[in-house]
């Protein structure tokens, strides 16, 4: 209750007290909430409903697919299927944090946190319920994987400093007599944009990161440019990456497709490849094809002898995720 005051002038009249509102008290177990808050409605007392509780951010739609891909992000990693992680967990090197791996390096590259960037105002998630079609409203650069901790940028990706890259740079990846025939396909299926970013480590790893965003879906499925006979420079025949599909067939809980070797963790499927031997020179180049919504990735790494497995399968599925 508030103290009433006076003046030296008049003497105010009394005034009735107010009925003092009941507290809630907390019963039964811990984490229960108090039943409700009393208030005064003129004719009585009335009960208001009881306060909603906090909210809690809503589960992934399918946890399982989330599990089988965290699982076989490990097993890639040491080419067998074993523990389970979290998504930044193979953005380090670090790894005691999943169960059943020692703390020795592995090969993996130390990427910055990784974050998409922000939607448009009233803009749907990717692969939220309200956007059949996977539509991707964020701007394209912003969803590129960024390089790792002690990459140098690779000039022959030509980007401007949103990341936009021109048809025809894009298409210097691919061999001279097929680049008129891709171009011309770019442009009658539906192609928007390209993103694209390139590095290389201190191993002589090249890597060279593109996202296609097309008008619909259904023109990422047209797209010729990535696939097992897809002609890129430099590059012999392809076939599976054969650690790559290893790992996956260890995963019974990873979604299989109607081609071999590919996947689909949350709404991204993802395709990899190998230059077979012998190579065309000293490099071997493997390429990571990833199709989620309107947007096609593809992340190309070439180096001298032989292309480490373990980041490169980093790089694709850290790629995923940001699509996702």
């Amino acid at each position: 209750m508030s103290e009433q005051t006076t003046t030296a002038a008049t003497e105010p009249e009394p005034v009735p007290a107010a009925t003092p509102e009941p507290t809630a008290q907390a019963s039964g177990t811990a984490g229960e909430t108090a039943a409700g808050t009393v208030a005064d409605a003129g004719e009585g007392i009335v009960e208001a409903p009881a306060p909603a509780p906090a909210a809690v951010p809503a589960p992934p739609k399918d946890r399982r697919k989330l599990f089988a891909a965290l699982r076989w992000t490990a097993a890639v990693a040491v080419f067998a299927a074993v523990g389970t992680g979290v998504a930044y967990g193979i953005t380090v090197p670090e790894r005691t944090d999943i169960p059943g791996l020692s703390t020795e390096g592995d090969g993996r590259w130390t990427f910055p946190a990784l974050s998409q960037p922000a939607l448009p105002a009233g803009a749907p998630l990717p692969q939220g319920p309200d956007n059949k079609d996977g539509t991707h409203y964020a701007p394209l650069g912003g969803l590129l994987l960024p390089a790792p901790v002690g990459a140098k940028a690779d000039d022959a990706v030509k980007a401007d400093k949103d990341g936009a890259v021109s048809v025809d740079t894009f298409l210097e990846e691919y061999t001279p007599d097929t680049r008129e025939k891709l171009k011309r396909s770019l442009e009658w299926d539906g192609l928007r944009q390209i993103a694209g970013r390139g590095w290389t480590t201190p191993d002589g790893t090249r890597t060279h990161v593109y996202l296609l965003r097309f008008h619909s879906s259904g023109f990422v499925d047209a797209f010729k440019g990535c696939d097992s006979n897809m002609q890129l420079n430099g590059v012999s025949a392809l076939d599976l990456d054969d650690v790559w599909s290893k790992a996956k067939g260890t995963q019974m809980n990873s979604t299989t497709l109607d081609f071999p070797g590919a996947a689909n963790f949350d709404g991204t499927e993802l395709s990899v490849y190998q230059e077979l031997k012998p190579l065309l020179g000293d490099e071997q180049t493997k390429i990571g094809c990833l199709r989620t919504g309107d947007v096609l990735g593809m992340v190309i790494q070439t180096r001298k002898g032989e292309v480490a497995p373990v980041p490169f399968h980093q790089s694709v599925i850290l790629q995923s995720q940001l699509l996702s």
